[in-house]
């Protein structure tokens, strides 16, 4: 199992953006992924996860402001990023959990920067 994020980059304080995670080389199914995110000099972060459930949880940091959801695709997940400020800008990494073995994506880069 291979988890790929793609959608970060460079937005402006205040602006939006879209992470994408789907998990490639094969048809698993998993049931649990979330997001971390980490800076440098920092330990990873957890942002927000998702359950194929639906049970949905958010860090203190990110409520009101980020929302993870899950779609039709099996083990493909967004966060959409709201209201950026600079304290976001770290590299954002997918996680999933898969017949008791965890899996992390190459991570993707976000930068809040004016």
């Amino acid at each position: 199992v291979q988890l790929v994020e793609s959608g970060g980059g460079l937005v402006q304080p205040g602006g939006s953006l879209r992470l994408s995670c789907a998990a490639s080389g094969s048809d698993v199914s998993i049931n649990y992924m979330s997001w971390y995110r980490q800076t440098p000099g920092n330990q990873r972060e957890f942002v927000a996860s998702v359950t194929g459930d639906g049970d949905i949880v958010y860090a203190d940091s990110v409520k009101g402001r980020f929302t993870i959801s899950r779609a039709n695709a099996p083990s493909t997940i967004y966060l959409r990023m709201n209201s950026l400020n600079p304290d976001d800008t770290a590299v954002y990494y997918c996680f999933g959990l898969y017949n008791y073995r965890a899996y992390w994506g190459q991570g993707t880069q976000v930068t809040v920067s004016s």
